[in-house]
């Protein structure tokens, strides 16, 4: 009997963080065969080049695209999208996979989900149904509708993917992935993790008190992405705490925050600064489970972060409406606002652990359902509930 061919495209730090325990599971059963396709900003030096990161991990693509435009602007990133799936068509007809795994809400996902459902490959799809603010909330749930199986993280996710007319037999509660990759890691820290992500500013003391900074632009507030990074710069300037901060994502809006922040260490060279593009993925769940507070607007404040009772702020919209742990403070993008909530949760210190997004044993279960289950014909239908 031949395997089954699954195909999973990394098209991000986020993404591979969210993948890598699937890509492990499936590698090595006997009867799946492992296809990875490198895209997007995981190719990029300035996103931190994750394919390298990969390849140290020992998962090296069958395919590199290339897609992102420079520009930074709504414009690009839809352009953007219309070149992933054309070059992901490409890239299908090649490889022939029996199933493409796409992950989560980007664009790069969408384009995943466009060009393998119009050549009749099965669609899988990880953290479908959940609510968030954004363009992403608008691309999941487009995906949903695309995808043939669905691998959701909560039982809320998947009640929402059956309202959305899915059948019952596709849509699997399995846990998030991104939980896997740090259920069970040490999580002891040298200071060699800050060496070798190559990061640069001040040398960070990881045994006393620090902030881990992680804010995105949220491309559906475009315009309004320097006022949003500035409230949170002016904020984190004056608590001077020491201070881990990543650079944002690719999406529009993007090189506002970076300017932002260039701005910061030039202009005001802060002795409490760090700044890294990009960390493996279980190093910044040490971080992430070492840090006085989580502060920004990523999801892996309020995934990862319950999963390690780390306390989180979470600021604007882009997050609105995900399921979230009692260790997330909600605030608007206002500098007063989330000083006072940074300070709270500084007084309020760990949390309770929560398998909210997990248990760790996703990938495992995804693994075994890509393996398994029925692949139907291409055409779907709407799921009628009486």
């Amino acid at each position: 009997m031949s395997k089954r061919k699954v195909c999973v495209v990394v098209a991000s730090r986020a993404n591979y963080g969210r993948i890598k325990s699937v890509l492990k599971a499936v590698r090595a059963r006997n009867d799946l065969d492992l296809q990875i396709i490198a895209s997007a900003s995981a190719l990029l030096y300035r996103f931190g080049k994750v394919v390298e990161v990969m390849e140290a991990d020992g998962y090296a693509p069958h395919a590199r695209v290339n897609v992102v435009l420079e520009g930074d602007t709504p414009s690009t990133m839809a352009k953007s999208t219309g070149i992933a799936i054309t070059e992901l068509a490409t890239v299908f007809d090649l490889l022939k996979p029996d199933i493409v795994l796409t992950v989560a809400d980007r664009y790069e996902t969408l384009a995943t989900a466009v060009a393998a459902s119009y050549m009749n490959i099965a669609v899988a799809h990880t953290q479908g149904g959940e609510l968030t603010g954004s363009i992403d909330e608008s691309v999941r749930h487009a995906i949903t509708k695309l995808a043939h199986l669905h691998f959701v993280a909560t039982d809320q996710s998947r009640a929402n993917v059956l309202q959305m007319g899915e059948a019952p037999d596709t849509v699997f509660m399995t846990g998030c992935p991104a939980i896997d990759a740090i259920a069970d890691i040490d999580y002891r820290m040298s200071p060699e993790i800050l060496v070798r992500s190559g990061g640069v500013g001040t040398d960070i003391d990881l045994g006393k008190p620090f902030l881990l900074v992680l804010q995105h632009p949220v491309t559906t507030e475009y315009e309004q992405t320097q006022a949003h990074i500035r409230a949170t710069i002016g904020a984190i300037s004056r608590l001077a705490m020491p201070t881990i901060w990543l650079w944002p994502n690719v999406d529009a809006g993007t090189d506002t925050i970076s300017h932002e922040l260039r701005s910061l260490r030039e202009r005001a060279q802060p002795t409490w600064l760090r700044m890294h593009r990009n960390f493996a993925v279980e190093d910044y769940a040490r971080l992430m489970n070492a840090a006085a507070c989580i502060v920004g607007n990523s999801s892996s404040a309020l995934r990862e972060g319950a999963f390690l009772g780390t306390p989180a702020v979470n600021i604007g919209s882009r997050q609105a409406n995900r399921e979230r742990g009692p260790n997330v403070i909600d605030v608007p993008p206002d500098s007063d606002a989330i000083e006072a909530a940074i300070r709270c949760q500084l007084d309020h210190g760990r949390y309770p652990r929560s398998a909210l997004f997990g248990d760790g044993l996703a990938g495992e279960r995804i693994a075994e359902y890509l393996a398994t289950v029925d692949l139907r014909t291409a055409q779907k239908a709407f799921h009628v509930y009486k």
